[in-house]
């Protein structure tokens, strides 16, 4: 069986956004055994895409086409598809609910144009988009098997483990399933984790692994195929434990959707604990990646941002002679910072950022160089010094998410 991936968007074409979700379909199909020898990329033109799908049809059976499934006037895939094959589009019941709810809580009138979004191939199956508004749509001939599937990843990811893979593993005819587990690191370089589990990769079969780098986590995907879901976890369960042995300074948790910032969360309304945060350097960023999840006010009443030193003696009544003396960028401002936050607002956990994210140096030290000081309800304050590299912002990413591992790792105590 062989298998062709479209991506379907003028801006793929321009350059303006990499397509990772090919990437993302070929590593499946090569798990499942089935060989995609052809990717291709169209822009938003209808006869150029028809053109590309009468190809894909004369030399593979299954086509995915990715991208186009919005309301807009260029977003004409399932049209485009449905065309060629002299189908209609139908509409699910439950997309067209989904819309109309979303729009309820915006408190806005849906356009018609949105009901697009509800729309799948008639005679096939939509595929149900657990994050946006677009579905997907499946559809199975005597030649061909067609997955429209939406191009923004973080709806794409989902819909592809969760739908797409048990369709694919049902023309193989095979009696068996694919789990994966993703187990995630921070702290560790993508090149230097491939190293510690050198043996494990190159000795995979069943499990295979593969190693992974997303938003500034590293991640260890362990794939098993199995008669049932209990005999492929089962297959997983020891290799995922010698993989977090090995690196287990740097774990974060599992799950492919879940971030280091989540893990925290959910310890702390675990505890029932509270957190703020005094920043410097990161300008906010720890509580905004905090405050950007849902449940996020059960933890956290508040926080500074306090740039300028004057602001850090009167917000949080650090002593200017401490500034003087150790330097704003100094493990004792750290320290201070978080210790006077956490008795401001008497929360269970505080923690303070100060450093120099650049462009230029600070007080002779080097971009990158940071301090984030712990203070914790009745124990001593921790401060870890980090040294980071890459642009300004990357800096204040690292620092927060540092932050968050700092945290994360004092919770699992």
């Amino acid at each position: 069986m062989k298998a062709e991936i479209i991506a379907v968007g003028t801006e793929i074409l321009l350059g303006e956004i990499v397509n990772t979700n090919a990437q993302t379909v070929a590593q499946l199909l090569a798990r499942l055994g089935i060989t995609a020898q052809y990717q291709t990329v169209v822009g938003d033109n209808p006869q150029r895409l028809t053109e590309v799908i009468t190809t894909a049809e004369q030399r593979s059976q299954v086509i995915f086409l990715i991208g186009g499934l919005g309301p807009t006037p260029d977003d004409l895939t399932k049209q485009t598809l449905a065309t060629h094959l002299q189908i209609k589009l139908a509409q699910d019941p439950q997309a067209v609910a989904k819309l109309v709810a979303w729009h309820q809580q915006k408190q806005q009138p849906m356009p018609a144009n949105n009901l697009a979004q509800a729309e799948y191939l008639a005679g096939g199956e939509p595929l149900t988009n657990e994050i946006g508004l677009a579905v997907g749509s499946y559809l199975k001939t005597e030649a061909h098997a067609y997955f429209i599937l939406p191009g923004p990843p973080r709806e794409f990811g989902p819909m592809l483990r969760q739908q797409v893979q048990p369709r694919l593993s049902q023309l193989l005819g095979r009696q068996q399933v694919i789990v994966s587990e993703m187990a995630r690191f921070f702290g560790i370089g993508e090149s230097l984790m491939a190293e510690q589990l050198q043996d494990l990769i190159a000795t995979q079969t069943n499990p295979t692994l593969a190693t992974y780098l997303k938003h500034f986590e590293v991640g260890v995907r362990i794939t098993a195929a199995a008669e049932s879901q209990a005999a492929a976890e089962a297959l997983i369960a020891p290799v995922l434990q010698e993989v977090k042995r090995r690196l287990a300074p740097y774990y974060v948790g599992l799950g492919e959707e879940r971030t280091l910032p989540e893990e925290v969360l959910t310890l702390l309304r675990r505890r029932q604990a509270t957190v703020t945060a005094a920043e410097s350097l990161t300008g906010g960023a720890f509580q905004a990646l905090l405050t950007g999840l849902a449940g996020a006010s059960n933890v956290f009443p508040g926080g500074w941002v306090t740039y300028a030193n004057q602001v850090k003696a009167q917000l949080l009544g650090i002593d200017p002679q401490l500034i003087a003396t150790a330097g704003v960028v100094s493990a004792p401002v750290a320290q201070a910072m978080a210790e006077q936050a956490r008795q401001l607002l008497d929360t269970d956990f505080a923690l303070g950022f100060t450093g120099v994210a650049g462009p230029d140096s600070l007080e002779g030290q080097p971009v990158g160089t940071t301090f984030i000081g712990l203070a914790e309800r009745d124990r001593p304050t921790q401060v870890i010094e980090c040294h980071f590299a890459g642009v300004r912002n990357e800096i204040r990413q690292r620092a927060a998410l540092s932050g968050f591992k700092l945290l994360y790792d004092r919770l699992q105590q």
